[in-house]
C-alpha cells in the first residue's frame, strides 16, 4: 500500500513524472508544490533543465563524481550541491539511472509555513524575496546537503514535490539559464508569465521568449 498523501488536496508526482526528458519535465513542474514534513510549502515558478552528457552547463556533463552521484540514480530524487561557497541549490533528478539529467527548481511562492520560511531567510523585508532565487528556495525550505538524495516520491527525509490540480502555464516563458558560461543559447528556463516570485534577470541577458516540452 502507498504511503498516504501528505494533503488531502495534494497528490505526489509519481516517478515516471520525473522519468523523462528534463526538458520536458521542467515547464510541467510549474505551479507544482515542494512541501516538507514541517508544513513548509511554495508553489515552483520557475526552473531550469540540465541535459547531462549533451550540456556542457551540467554538472554531470564531465561524468560521475562523488558530488554529483545522485543526479545519476533514478529520477525523481533530489540532488543538493553547494555553490559559490555560500549557497545550497535543489534540484529533481529526471531521465533513466545513467543519464545525468536534472531540473533545477529556481523559485516559489511561498503558500504555507511562511513564517519557518522567513526565520530562515533571516526576515527578509517582501515576501517575494523568500524564496525567488535558487539559493533563498533551498534556504527557505531548510535544504542542505542532508537532503542530496532524499526521495521526493516516497517524501523520505521529509521533502516531496505535489500537485494540488493547478495546471501548467499553457504558455509559460522560456528563455536562456543564468549563471552560467556554457550553453547559454539554449533557451532552458521556464516561468510561469508575469508572476511576482520569478527571481530577476541579471542585466546583459537576452529576453525570454514563450514556448514549452524540449528544444
Amino acid at each position: 500500500m502507498s504511503p498516504p498523501s501528505p494533503h488531502p488536496r495534494r497528490t505526489r508526482l509519481p516517478r515516471a513524472f520525473y522519468s523523462r526528458d528534463p526538458r520536458v519535465v521542467a515547464p510541467e513542474l510549474l505551479n507544482k508544490i515542494l512541501l516538507r514534513d514541517d508544513g513548509r510549502a511554495g508553489r515552483i515558478v520557475e526552473v531550469e533543465a540540465y541535459a547531462g552528457a549533451e550540456d556542457p552547463a551540467a554538472h554531470s556533463y564531465r561524468g560521475k563524481t562523488a558530488r554529483n552521484a545522485t543526479m545519476f540514480g533514478p529520477g525523481g530524487h533530489l540532488y543538493v550541491y553547494f555553490t559559490y561557497g555560500m549557497h545550497w541549490c535543489a534540484n529533481a533528478v529526471c531521465g533513466r539511472p545513467g543519464e545525468g539529467v536534472g531540473v533545477l527548481l529556481r523559485a516559489m511562492e511561498p503558500l504555507d509555513g511562511i513564517e519557518l520560511m522567513r526565520e530562515a531567510r533571516r526576515f527578509p523585508a517582501r515576501t517575494r524575496d523568500i524564496a525567488s532565487g535558487p539559493g533563498r528556495l533551498a534556504q527557505a525550505m531548510g535544504i542542505d546537503r542532508t537532503f542530496d538524495g532524499a526521495d521526493l516520491v516516497t517524501m523520505e527525509r521529509g521533502i516531496t514535490i505535489v500537485s494540488d490540480g493547478t495546471p501548467p502555464p499553457e504558455h509559460p516563458i522560456a528563455g536562456p539559464r543564468i549563471g552560467i558560461r556554457h550553453a547559454v543559447e539554449h533557451p532552458w528556463r521556464w516561468h510561469v508569465p508575469e508572476h511576482a516570485h520569478v527571481s530577476k534577470t541579471r542585466a546583459g541577458v537576452p529576453p525570454a521568449r514563450k514556448g514549452r516540452g524540449k528544444t
